[in-house]
């Protein structure tokens, strides 16, 4: 009997040791592949005006490590290819922007699991002419009446229709063709300018009092073609007319999320700051289901 319950419990560590073993010499799962990311877009993207500068980036690019992709790749781990360059145009996805400045499409390929970018705000120089013509005839007039309505009427939303819409929803079926495996989601732009000439901030964005609904609605009418192109084109719009309701150039420190054309803390103006990038990075997850 004694034998016998030796020799049982030979048999038992045997068995045991034999699974350690087992346990031992089996391959540990390999860890996840990162989520790879390409970030293209303009200066919305590319955070142009907030440091610090990303060192790998061209200097006229002014891309900063503080941009809503960087966020985005931080919270997630993700591997991420940042492309995004200030002055973009929907043309400098298939051409260069500048010299040593490569189009941005080529950033994409068949492994490319996530594609975000702004982009369109620039095509026909809508943002620059908008704001600059805009503020030159508010000064003009002290910030009284609607003189940019009254030169410019349906200009800039007639371009937006005619020229932007259909360009923009070209480069989307283009990142689509490129990286035809990637998720891909396309940013609104956050606003600039409150809803009411009430609310306007004449000495930070010198833009006429009634002026100011004129210059929103060029606004909403630009996002609403970025809106239209990105449903046309199976890309993931991500809204910010809601969310960024409340964090314009008018407000103060710490709440807006786009600084002034004057006195405002980033050395670009009339671009997102470094808080209105985490909250763009934000709305971008939660938009995708990354949270």
């Amino acid at each position: 009997m004694a034998i016998r319950a030796f020799s049982g419990r030979l048999t038992a560590l045997a068995a045991t040791t034999g699974a350690a073993l087992v346990t031992l010499t089996a391959p540990a799962h390999a860890a996840p592949e990162p989520l790879s990311y390409v970030a293209l877009g303009d200066s919305y993207s590319a955070a142009s005006g907030v440091l610090p500068l990303d060192p790998k980036a061209s200097p006229l690019c002014a891309r900063s490590t503080a941009n809503y992709p960087h966020v985005i790749a931080k919270r997630t781990g993700a591997a991420l290819k940042d492309v995004t360059c200030g002055a973009a145009q929907t043309k400098d996805f298939a051409g260069a922007q500048y010299p040593g400045v490569p189009p941005q499409l080529d950033a994409l390929g068949q492994d490319t699991d996530l594609v975000t970018l702004t982009i369109g705000g620039n095509d026909n120089n809508t943002f620059i002419s908008t704001i600059l013509s805009c503020a030159t005839a508010g000064l003009g007039t002290a910030g009284q009446g609607h003189p940019c309505k009254s030169l410019y009427g349906d200009k800039f939303s007639g371009d937006i229709d005619t020229k932007t819409y259909p360009a923009v929803k070209s480069a989307l079926q283009a990142v689509k063709n490129k990286a035809p495996n990637a998720k891909v989601a396309v940013l609104g732009y956050p606003w600039i300018m409150p809803p009411t000439a009430q609310k306007g901030c004449f000495v930070k964005m010198p833009i006429a009092s009634g002026d100011v609904p004129y210059v929103r609605d060029i606004q909403t009418h630009l996002n609403r073609a970025v809106q239209r192109a990105a449903s046309e084109t199976g890309a993931t719009y991500v809204d910010f007319s809601q969310s960024s309701e409340g964090h314009d150039a008018c407000q103060p420190i710490g709440t807006r999320w786009v600084e002034p054309a004057l006195f405002g803390t980033n050395f670009v103006p009339v671009h997102p700051n470094a808080l209105g990038e985490s909250a763009m990075a934000d709305a971008t997850m939660g938009a995708l289901g990354m949270h």
